[in-house]
């Protein structure tokens, strides 16, 4: 209040080189939280759309895929997945979108085929969730007249959609858990994963040893299991809103974005390893893989040898040394495909029973 402080600038609030900003309505005001900003999103633009299904290359060779849409809302990238000749199913989880897209599904003649389901709740472990109702795979798949694959066979459908904002963790762990485990979708085959992730989740999924910072536990199991590629990146505003536009000051168009909450989307394609299972690393023993690199990177700052101390009764310098490791590594020095051959290592050592000390952790809970 006092005059001779002058003008206080106020944050937020510079009127210099205004930017354009995604709205509904020109009238309306600016969104203020980010709750309403970005609440669960839909693909609404038809021209992003068209560029994904291009990045998709999903017309070369005249090969008709089948798509799994997640929560298509509107029906934007829908259509243009259409558009190709491929056939989708689109697995919807917000009912008020699935009126308008079974009146699409009718006009189609069994190109598209609409569920009200939540594709990242199918196969849960408890049957509690109430909305959307609950889906097997084993039930769902076979309706929808899918069958079982090979893991030698060709990719049997492509998933398209994006991890939830709020849990993309856990959403990972699961997926991951069930292709090691060959449930759930992995079930019919090594199926193809094209999904919108927070950039700093990719750039973890993709890190390696030469970037240690960003380099842990879901990076291994993930590039061991799969071949991670980055397809488009896209401002998480496209995904929210449509085309109609209003103006906004330079500062808050910086402060969005550079918080965390408006970061980048990473369009990415996630297929699994025909080599991933081998006579020592299959289904039956993936959870003592998972364990293994697990511990390496409890403690990041410890030797390898170390962690093998607590693993396995083996020495652990000839175990490194007979699978080509640095005995002076860390364990995010290691790179993903080192963490496999040297559980592999282990397994193949020797015929004896006891080859991890995690099997007599095990034993002692099952007793």
């Amino acid at each position: 209040m006092r005059k001779d402080l002058g003008t206080v600038p106020h944050r937020f609030r510079s009127d210099s080189c205004p930017k354009l900003w995604p709205c509904e309505d020109r009238r309306e005001s600016p969104p203020t939280s980010a709750s309403h900003l970005f609440s669960k999103g839909y693909i609404v633009n038809p021209t992003l759309a068209a560029t994904l299904v291009e990045r998709l290359q999903l017309t070369e060779n005249g090969h008709r895929h089948l798509i799994i849409e997640c929560d298509p809302g509107h029906g934007i990238l829908t259509k243009a997945l259409l558009n190709t000749g491929a056939s989708v199913i689109a697995l919807q989880s917000d009912k008020k979108f699935i009126p308008h897209l079974k009146s699409l599904q009718e006009k189609l003649n069994g190109k598209l085929q609409v569920v009200y389901c939540d594709f990242f709740k199918m196969d849960p472990d408890n049957h509690n969730t109430v909305h959307p109702p609950v889906v097997l795979s084993q039930e769902l798949f076979p309706s929808l007249g899918i069958e079982a694959n090979s893991w030698s066979e060709d990719i049997p459908f492509k998933v398209i959609g994006t991890f939830p904002p709020n849990n993309e963790r856990k959403a990972l762990w699961k997926l991951l858990h069930d292709l090691y485990v060959c449930s759930s979708i992995y079930k019919y085959g090594r199926v193809e994963l094209c999904m919108f992730i927070s950039e700093k989740q990719y750039e973890k999924l993709a890190a390696d040893p030469t970037n240690p910072d960003l380099y842990h536990v879901l990076s291994v199991l993930w590039q061991v299991s799969c071949k991670i590629k980055l397809l488009y990146k896209v401002s998480k505003i496209l995904l929210h809103f449509k085309k109609k536009l209003y103006y906004i000051s330079e500062s808050i168009f910086r402060f969005l974005q550079h918080s965390s909450k408006y970061q980048n989307l990473c369009f990415v394609q996630i297929i699994p390893r025909k080599n991933l299972f081998t006579k020592y690393l299959t289904p039956i023993n993936y959870d003592i893989f998972f364990h293994m690199v697990k511990q390496c990177f409890g403690r990041r700052s410890a030797f390898l040898t170390h962690h093998l101390h607590s693993l396995t009764p083996y020495d652990p310098v000839a175990i490194l040394n007979e699978a080509g490791i640095n005995t002076n590594f860390k364990s995010c020095e290691v790179y993903p495909q080192d963490y496999k051959h040297l559980f592999e290592t282990i397994e193949c050592s020797s015929d004896n029973d006891n080859k991890w000390l995690y099997d007599r952790v095990l034993e002692n809970i099952e007793c």
